[in-house]
């Protein structure tokens, strides 16, 4: 992809930016250490530690980790899925790519998790320490997000549960979150290039009564904080409101000094009114407020809703960070051969082994194994192609034009 080989040159030419420092909340703003508020702008790294079965184009197919996983596994065999996703996580997101970002001009990235990759010696903490770093260098803040976390915070396949927040019936998951979130505040403690923690990604789903578990959000929230607070007194934490943080209607007045609330929107109307909850919020309680999420639309959507948030000075990180064939993103991929197959053969699968059942045509091991290589081609940083209207809707500058 011709501008992305440009990005590649000037990435490779640029000088190492000044080291970012600890930031902090005074009222309702984030600010630096002298005091001085900061501008914060970026993007998610969602589909790498965390994959989403809608960003391999799967459509009525395998969603949630797990069921992607299961999919590969019927496909193309145990040995080669594992390899596949550890793979997977060491090419999706690199250097360059964040150095990219810093190109473009945007400071901060959330970096989505998964609990299980962080289990005592697991290979997420290699990434999380990796990009932590990088962001340290190239002049950027990383919010850590737990997107999946013990038995699940949303029921649904973004936290790779079994259907049901069980997080919020469950004392051991609960135990087991509390535990991580110290495990990673006393880690990331004396980490500057970390802005803060983000506890728990779009907790509690609109339906199927599901609400009646609000009121245990803020305790478990205050468990978690309680527990970071032991280890680290510096960092920002983050609280997300339930209904997939489309809501702070459950919060009680803060009960933390260095706390930031965060909100998600899509597919809404990109005006000041559908977040004037929010920015009432913050004034009636003097704490900032974030933007955590948004996107999936057109260039113009995209640009009118930044316009409306960076006006009322709300730092923002839009989703995702790249995608497959889809321009709605920065970055995005080709789809690598054999893929439409596969596809259509996910549509069919139901459950692992059932679709020849349905009349779908099994793509053979040596053409699954195929395309999976070439999805791990098409991920490296410079196969992909950046969408240079979306990146002047966020307001930032895209590699020039060969």
């Amino acid at each position: 992809m011709r501008n992305f080989a440009l990005l590649s040159s000037l990435v490779a030419l640029s000088l190492t930016a000044a080291e970012p420092g600890f930031l902090h909340r005074q009222g309702a703003q984030i600010v630096d250490a002298a005091g001085h508020p900061v501008t914060l702008r970026g993007t998610n790294l969602g589909n790498w530690l965390v994959p989403e079965g809608y960003m391999f184009l799967f459509e009525n197919g395998p969603e949630s980790v797990r069921e992607i996983d299961a999919f590969f596994r019927d496909i193309a065999g145990p040995d080669q899925t594992d390899r596949f996703w550890r793979e997977w996580r060491d090419r999706y997101i690199t250097e360059h790519d964040i150095a990219a970002l810093a190109h473009m001009g945007m400071n901060l990235i959330r970096l989505p998790m998964h609990h299980a990759l962080l289990a005592e010696g697991g290979e997420g903490w290699r990434h999380l320490d990796d990009t932590i770093a990088w962001a340290r260098k190239h002049g950027l803040w990383v919010i850590l997000d737990l997107h999946a976390a013990p038995a699940g915070q949303t029921g649904t396949n973004i936290d790779d549960s079994w259907g049901y927040p069980w997080l919020f019936e469950s004392e051991k998951a609960q135990a087991g979150t509390v535990a991580l979130w110290k495990r990673i505040a006393a880690r990331y403690h004396n980490e500057p290039a970390v802005l803060g923690y983000d506890l728990l990604n779009e907790p509690i789903p609109p339906f199927n009564g599901l609400p009646r578990l609000n009121p245990k959000l803020e305790p478990l929230y205050r468990r978690i904080v309680a527990a970071i607070r032991e280890v680290d007194t510096r960092h920002i934490v983050i609280l997300e409101g339930p209904q997939w943080a489309s809501t702070f209607a459950p919060f009680s007045p803060p009960f933390d000094d260095n706390v930031m609330y965060s909100f998600h929107k899509y597919w809404t109307a990109p005006t000041r009114e559908v977040i004037r909850p929010y920015l009432d919020f913050r004034a009636k309680y003097n704490v900032p407020i974030y933007m955590g999420e948004s996107g999936e639309n057109t260039d113009d959507w995209i640009a009118k809703f930044a316009h409306v948030l960076d006006e009322e000075k709300i730092p923002w990180t839009f989703w995702p960070y790249k995608k497959m064939e889809k321009t709605s993103a920065i970055v995005t991929f080709r789809k690598p051969q054999h893929w439409d197959a596969i596809v259509e053969y996910s549509r069919k699968l139901g459950s692992v082994g059932t679709a020849e059942k349905k009349g779908a045509q099994r793509p053979t091991p040596e053409q699954a194994q195929a395309a999976l290589d070439d999805l791990l081609e098409q991920i490296r940083f410079d196969h992909g192609h950046v969408n240079s209207g979306y990146v002047r809707a966020l307001g930032m500058t895209p590699p020039p034009q060969p």
